[in-house]
């Protein structure tokens, strides 16, 4: 596997007393498609703010590119934050803004382009995510996966090193989902750019990922490639994967 680009080091996490992590130590490969799984509840969109920034922690480290992003203060993390792209799990688009001026908007906030170049940017993201020509449409005209896809374009116009996606294909019926999938497994393998995948989907995990990590009650229990986690015996795992009711996870 790839040097890792991001270093969770003992990570904990507690809100009103209740623990969410637990001394997570996780490393997410330069350059490939990661994807934590792990029950609903169970802390993996925690991880994911943690990433970027969004939450600190309450002990421990979090490396991008080996710099301690929970010491910096707000300048130097935002500097650290431009290298993130995120999709968010309903796309988290501005209702008020058409799908061109959503897409760009990155744009328009953080570089001296012109209008012109904006635009065409724009037109171009959209093409690659397969929404030629809806620059005009609102949001509201939009189905739940062109929605995603307009998310997706926006994460990825500056060009980030590192896409964070939360639970890409939730809400989305089985075709849709497959597009979703393909969709990234396209533009991660024209760019070569980090994937870090939060998902409960299985099937779309097993597709998509070059490593998977399952976080459960706080701490990754097991991790490796698809191949590996497949053999690997662990009975929370395998409960999980299998996606039954019996077995060591309590169902409340």
């Amino acid at each position: 596997m790839a040097e890792p680009i991001i270093v969770f080091d003992g990570v904990h996490k507690s809100f009103r007393g209740q623990k969410v992590l637990d001394g997570l130590d996780l490393e997410i490969p330069r350059g490939r498609t990661t994807v934590i799984i792990g029950r609903s509840g169970g802390g993996k969109s925690v991880t994911l703010k943690h990433m970027i920034g969004l939450m600190r922690p309450d002990r421990g480290r979090i490396l991008v590119d080996g710099q301690d992003i929970t010491r910096l203060e707000k300048g130097a993390l935002n500097e650290v934050r431009r290298r993130f792209g995120m999709l968010f799990q309903e796309g988290a688009l501005f209702d008020s803004l058409t799908v061109g001026e959503n897409v760009a908007f990155p744009l328009v906030e953080h570089t001296q382009l012109d209008r012109a170049e904006i635009e065409r940017r724009g037109s171009e993201m959209l093409v690659t995510v397969g929404l030629p020509g809806t620059e005009g449409k609102m949001p509201a005209e939009l189905s739940g996966g062109m929605r995603k896809r307009v998310g997706l374009a926006r994460a990825l116009i500056l060009e980030p090193e590192i896409v964070l996606f939360d639970e890409p294909t939730s809400g989305l019926d089985p075709i849709m989902a497959d597009a979703i999938d393909r969709l990234i497994l396209r533009t991660q393998q024209e760019s070569g750019r980090t994937y870090v995948v939060i998902s409960h989907d299985i099937r779309a995990t097993f597709k998509i990922a070059h490593k998977i990590a399952m976080l459960y009650q706080g701490r990754i229990i097991a991790e490796g490639t698809p191949e590996e986690i497949r053999r690997n015996p662990n009975p929370i795992l395998a409960q999980f994967l299998r996606g039954t009711a019996e077995g060591p996870i309590q169902v409340q």
